[in-house]
This record gives C-alpha cells, sequence and structure tokens, in this order.
C-alpha cells in the first residue's frame, strides 16, 4: 500500500488556503469600496444638482437679458412686415417698396402715438375723477367740522373760485346787468355756511392756540422755578463741622447751598492745614464727611438735602448749625429737631477705627433708606 508523503498531503491544501483568503481579501475590498462609494453618493448626487441649478439659472438670466433687447424691437418689425405683405399685390419696384415701407411705419407711429394718448387721456380723467370726489368729501367734512382752520381754509377757495369766475364772466355781462348793479341791486348772497355752536363745549377737542399758550406758560413756569433754584443755590450759609481725630475740633465755614460736599472738604482742609501737621499732604479725596451718622457722598449738593429735607439716623440732614444735646425736660416724647455738627475726618482713620464707637454707627448714606425716629445709642445701628 502506497502512503503519500507529507508534503505531498499540505501543498494543494496550502494553495485553496491562499486562493480562499485571496478571494475573500478582494471581495472584503470591493465591499468596502462599494460602501465608502453609497455614503459619498448622495454628497457628490447634491453637488452635481447644485451645480447643474446654477448653471441653468445663469443661463436662463443670460437668454432673458438678449431677449429683452431684442423683444424691443422684433415686435415692432414683424408688425411692419405682416401688414406690407397683406398690403402688397404683385410686383412692385424697389421705390415703391420703400414708400409703401415708409407709408406704413408712419400709420404703425401714428396708431401707436394715439394708443398713447387715449391711454394718458384715460389715466388723466381717471385722477381727476378721484381728485374731485376727494374734493366733494372734504367739502362734506367742513360742512360738519367744529374747527375754525377748515372753515378759513373753505373760505380761501370760496375766494379763488369768484375770482376766477369775475375773470371768466367780464366779457359775458350785459350792459343791463351792469346798469342794474350800477342802480344799487345788491349782489347775490353768498351760501351760508355752518359754524360753531357757542353754547357747545369744545375744550376737549384739539386746539393749536390753546396748547401753544399752554406750552408758552409752561416754558415761563420752568424758567421762573429756574431762576428761583438758582438764587437758592446762590445764597450763602454758616456750616458748623468738627475735625475728628477721635476727639472733636468744632469750626464754622461759610459756603453756599449749591457747594457740593468735595468743595466743601476742599475749603475745609485749607483752614485746617495749618493747625494740623497730618493734613499737611492730603487732599480732599482723603477726607470724608459723616452728618448724622450718615457717611455723604462727595458728589451730593448742601441744596440737595435742603430740598429733599433729608434725615439721618441721629438728626435732620438738611440742618447744618448745631447746638449741645440737650433734651426738653418737660417734654421727653418731642422729636429733637437740632441737629449735629459734621465731622470731618481722614478716610484712614475711619478704616482703623470703624468697628468703634461713634464710627461703628456709620453707614453710607441711601436716599431711598427712610428713618422714622432718630437715634443716638449703639444699639440701634
Amino acid at each position: 500500500m502506497y502512503v503519500p508523503q507529507s508534503n505531498q498531503l499540505t501543498a494543494p491544501l496550502i494553495a485553496n488556503l491562499n486562493w480562499i483568503l485571496s478571494v475573500s481579501w478582494d471581495f472584503k475590498n470591493e465591499l468596502g469600496r462599494r460602501c465608502r462609494n453609497k455614503i459619498h453618493q448622495p454628497y457628490s448626487c447634491r453637488e452635481k444638482e447644485t451645480k447643474e441649478l446654477e448653471f441653468r439659472k445663469k443661463k436662463i438670466e443670460e437668454d432673458l437679458r438678449v431677449d429683452k433687447i431684442e423683444n424691443k424691437f422684433a415686435v415692432h418689425y414683424d408688425a411692419i412686415e405682416a401688414q406690407l405683405k397683406s398690403s402688397t399685390i404683385g410686383l412692385v419696384t424697389l421705390d415703391e417698396m420703400k414708400a409703401k415701407q415708409d407709408t406704413v411705419i408712419k400709420e404703425r407711429e401714428q396708431r401707436i402715438a394715439q394708443r398713447k394718448a387715449e391711454k394718458e387721456q384715460k389715466k388723466k380723467e381717471e385722477m381727476e375723477a378721484k381728485k374731485a370726489q376727494k374734493e366733494l368729501q372734504k367739502k362734506q367734512i367742513r360742512a360738519l367740522s367744529f374747527l375754525g382752520e377748515e372753515d378759513d381754509e373753505e373760505e380761501e377757495e370760496e375766494e379763488e373760485e369768484e375770482e376766477q369766475k369775475a375773470s371768466t364772466d367780464d366779457d359775458d355781462v350785459s350792459d343791463e346787468e351792469y346798469d342794474d348793479y350800477r342802480a344799487g341791486d345788491a349782489p347775490p348772497s353768498k351760501k351760508k355756511k355752518i359754524g360753531k355752536n357757542p353754547d357747545v363745549d369744545t375744550s376737549f377737542l384739539p386746539d393749536r392756540d390753546r396748547e401753544e399758550e399752554e406750552n408758552r406758560q409752561r416754558e415761563k413756569l420752568r424758567l421762573e422755578w429756574c431762576k428761583t433754584q438758582e438764587a437758592l443755590k446762590n445764597e450763602e450759609m454758616d456750616v458748623t463741622y468738627s475735625y475728628w481725630d477721635g476727639s472733636g475740633h468744632r469750626k464754622t465755614i461759610k459756603v453756599t447751598k449749591g457747594t457740593s460736599i468735595y468743595q466743601f472738604l476742599q475749603r475745609c482742609l485749607e483752614s485746617l492745614r495749618s493747625e494740623f501737621g497730618e493734613l499737611r499732604t492730603v487732599t480732599a479725596d482723603q477726607l470724608m464727611y459723616v452728618k448724622e451718622d450718615l457717611i455723604l457722598p462727595h458728589h451730593y449738593t448742601f441744596y440737595d438735602l435742603i430740598v429733599t429735607k433729608a434725615r439721618g439716623k441721629s438728626g435732620p440732614l438738611f440742618a447744618f448749625h448745631a447746638r449741645d444735646d440737650i433734651r426738653i425736660q418737660s417734654d421727653a416724647t418731642r422729636e429733637k429737631e437740632d441737629s449735629h455738627a459734621g465731622k470731618v475726618l481722614l478716610r484712614n482713620w475711619y478704616e482703623r477705627n470703624k468697628h468703634i464707637f461713634p464710627a461703628s454707627r456709620w453707614e453710607p448714606y441711601d436716599p431711598n433708606k427712610t428713618y422714622a425716629k432718630y437715634t443716638i445709642s449703639d444699639k440701634h445701628k
């Protein structure tokens, strides 16, 4: 019995396996390529459709451009040629043909001009009819109107119509009519107009003269008020303040009511520098003004506090004279109206001592916050 060797058995198997692997690899590559084509196919088709659409659009625009120019002349000459063909019979000479052509062109142009004139005349008649209808509506509105301006316009129109009639009818007046007029016959009376009823209240209706008078009165009052406020701002007053460095150093300075807190601090600094050495290199930005336990911003003016009757935590902010804090013993329920001297101090002193009384009570001024009752103790901060 013959037994094949191992090499003779494995060689065909290896060849078959290689063939199967190559076929499967080719199939796999073909399948991958087709899948990729399917994925990219919609995008490529869409791009092709977009390009074709743009190409067609451009072509249509170019065709329309050419047609617009050609159609201006094509219709005219086609009609002339058709008329020549219908009116020409038999053989004619060149001169006769040219003369016939000129005649046809002139007739054609006359017909076109006549149609155009008819259209313009029709349009003009329509415009005149619309205008007459609007005038009729205006006259009907004027007959029911209470406004004097419309009556004036009606009178002006009637005067213009009378002048036109007089100018056109001068030549048609007979001698008898002229003699009658000279003899003293009264001219024909005008048509009676409907005017305002004096018994009807028309105050609710718009009136230009009344509105202008009200505006003038408002402007006059505004100017008077501004003048009064400006005079109030220029009034001088004495402000009592205390330079505070832990203890008070009371002083008085004269300023106008329109002076701002910043300007007031500058004036105070000028008078305090010679007495207090720590203020020689200080500017007004480094100072604070505390009035009735409220830190007042630099942009406020004394006028603002006076006009608004501003209230602080321990007294009024609109009073700048200072008295000793003495209560009336006989009436303890009466609110004290005297104010305390405002404190001028360094900002860095406040930062170091704001946890200690009285600086612990101080807070920035808020115009929207109200203080129903004055307090001076530390428990109601």
